[in-house]
């Protein structure tokens, strides 16, 4: 055995110590390396020139190396980031970061997800009920025709982020951006925001009734085919707000658009218009 290759593998090889993949190339590559040195020293070829010529017959180990190592930690990123149909109530999972992770079908209940970076990923028919979601980045997400009941969403980062389907009762939005968000076929009459910004969020077919919107800010959103009686616009800005109820205006719908309170609100010449023709109660909006 040639103890310099063993040394001149070893050097190359120290940075992806660790790696499982990487020692494994490691092994197979000294065994082969040691034999082509054998077999060179057996052709007449002296010790320098019989380990430069071994050393040049593997070509450029390091980029292969490099390869093996991203793509082993790339797997093993997709295996701890997978708890589907787990089994994991009040899990302290604060700070993490699970791109793409996959949650479904999992028992979450109480867990705490604080700060969390889960761009991407998916808790579709999770219990995810009482869990925290405060400062947690869920762009991306899929948090469909789950449990949310009583969960936190304090300045939680939501883009294009889908709950619709979900129970929402006792869930608390404060101080969340929502951009691009789908609420939609949802019961919200129990669902708290406070000090909320919705531009792009689409509540269509959702139960808000009674739900308070005050002083927050819409736009670009719609509220079509939504139950909206008695909620509550006061002081509200909406710009380019949607509340179409389909083909046609029923006798219900009218009611429903008559009860909605719009005092101290503001909001652009178009959804007042669109409201106005609906016999909303626009007496003390400002248009802008």
């Amino acid at each position: 055995m040639n103890q310099k290759l063993t040394n001149y593998l070893n050097g190359v090889f120290t940075p992806y110590d660790g790696v499982k993949s990487v020692s494994e190339l490691k092994a197979d590559l000294h065994s082969d390396l040691q034999e082509r040195y054998a077999e060179l020293k057996t052709e007449g070829k002296d010790d320098a020139t019989a380990f430069h010529m071994t050393i040049e017959s593997i070509g450029d180990i390091e980029q292969t190396i490099l390869e093996v190592a991203n793509l082993s930690r790339s797997m093993e990123r997709q295996v701890v980031t997978n708890f589907s149909a787990s089994y994991l109530p009040k899990s302290d999972l604060a700070g993490v970061i699970a791109h793409k992770g996959k949650f479904a079908a999992s028992a979450l209940r109480g867990s705490d997800f604080t700060g969390a970076d889960l761009t991407g990923s998916t808790f579709a028919s999770s219990d995810v009920g009482e869990a925290i979601f405060d400062h947690a980045n869920l762009t991306d997400c899929n948090l469909s025709a789950i449990d949310l009941k009583d969960s936190s969403f304090n300045k939680s980062i939501l883009i294009r982020t889908n709950i619709s389907k979900s129970g929402l009762d006792g869930a608390k939005f404060i101080d969340v951006k929502l951009t691009d968000v789908q609420l939609t076929m949802t019961d919200l009459r129990k669902t708290i925001f406070d000090r909320c910004t919705f531009n792009g969020v689409d509540f269509k077919y959702s139960d808000l009734r009674g739900v308070r919107f005050d002083e927050q800010t819409f736009i670009g959103v719609k509220f079509d085919k939504s139950a909206l009686n008695e909620v509550s616009f006061k002081g509200a800005i909406l710009k380019n707000v949607s509340f179409l109820s389909g083909f046609s205006l029923s006798k219900k719908y009218y009611r429903a658009i008559k009860t909605i309170c719009f005092e101290g609100a503001t909001m652009d010449k178009l959804t007042y218009a669109a409201l106005k023709g609906m016999d909303a109660d626009l007496s003390k909006v400002t248009v802008i």
